[in-house]
């Protein structure tokens, strides 16, 4: 049975399958980086951290009179020319500091639910959208499920949250990884991130541009290791996703995009874990998906379509 506990400011969570932690003050949102370790490999994540959450974004670019403070900038290496700019912030995981949690422990399952409410918005917006997170940790596999949502205070012809999934990967030369995979394009090999590229030059997923895939998978392989993939299980949801080089893989993941009014939520259920091939992580797809939201109570968890 998954157990949890509290190490200073650290949630760690053991299973019968694997280790992983949460944090509660510093770097927070998702699962620490480093802490996700495989008990059947001995392997772990090679980022900084699995599905961390930043902010709130619209499509478009800012207008001229923007003050600095306010503008986010693209049209460089780093973001590429993908026009966007601020809805809410902070950046949740670098600058919200300390997230208030619950720990729910069931038969076979823990979970940890944290949440956020933003304290600054891009004029005309006002601050007050929340975030929150609910991650379960099942015993006897080696995946966790994480449930996203955001209630939003504005009205928001295309509201986006901003994450990475399933999390940033490190390396030098590749020598942490083998291959990448994403299910819009397929497996890439190491040496594919050998040199810096913007996120829209190659292997950008856009859902505007069309089709959606059956399946949302993306990941990689750790060098003579399984494969760590993460999967959205509502395909539609995904709004814009990446993995391009910026001295590491960047992993971006971007869900809504849809109009919202205030009051309004939406959201989005991933599922994260090791696995020995693409093919075992596309039979958990086609087993668990669609799921849109996940319902924790102290007797059980369950993905609810």
């Amino acid at each position: 049975m998954p157990r949890v506990r509290k190490d200073g400011s650290l949630l760690v969570i053991e299973t019968d399958c694997y280790h992983a932690a949460v944090a509660t003050e510093g770097y927070v949102s998702g699962v620490q980086a480093g802490s996700f370790r495989d008990k059947a490999s001995g392997a772990h994540d090679l980022g900084f951290g699995l599905m961390v959450v930043d902010f709130l974004l619209e499509p478009g670019a800012d207008e001229p009179n923007t003050p600095e403070q306010w503008r986010y900038h693209f049209g460089d290496l780093f973001h590429g020319h993908i026009p966007k700019r601020y809805v809410e912030l902070p950046q949740i995981c670098t600058q919200a500091g300390r997230l208030a949690y619950e720990v729910t422990e069931g038969t076979g399952f823990a979970a940890v639910r944290q949440w956020f409410t933003w304290t600054q918005a891009r004029p005309p917006y006002r601050p007050g959208s929340t975030w929150e997170q609910c991650l379960v940790f099942p015993d006897g596999v080696r995946w966790f499920a994480c449930y996203d949502r955001v209630t939003s205070a504005n009205a928001v012809d295309a509201l986006i949250l901003r994450m990475d999934m399933p999390g940033h990967l490190q390396h030098e030369s590749g020598d942490t990884f083998e291959e990448v995979y994403t299910s819009w394009v397929g497996r890439l090999p190491a040496a594919a991130f050998a040199q810096d590229f913007p996120p829209d030059r190659c292997y950008l997923y856009r859902r505007e541009d069309g089709p959606v895939p059956t399946r949302f998978i993306k990941g990689y392989k750790i060098a003579g290791g399984p494969w760590l993939l993460g999967m959205c299980l509502e395909p539609g949801m995904v709004y814009e996703s990446w993995c391009h080089q910026r001295g590491y893989v960047c992993m971006i993941h971007e869900i809504g995009g849809r109009p919202v009014k205030p009051g309004q939520s939406f959201g989005a259920v991933h599922l994260v874990g090791f696995f020995d091939s693409i093919e075992e992580a596309e039979t958990l797809f086609d087993r668990c998906a669609p799921a849109r939201a996940v319902h924790v109570t102290r007797q059980k968890w369950r993905l609810v379509a």
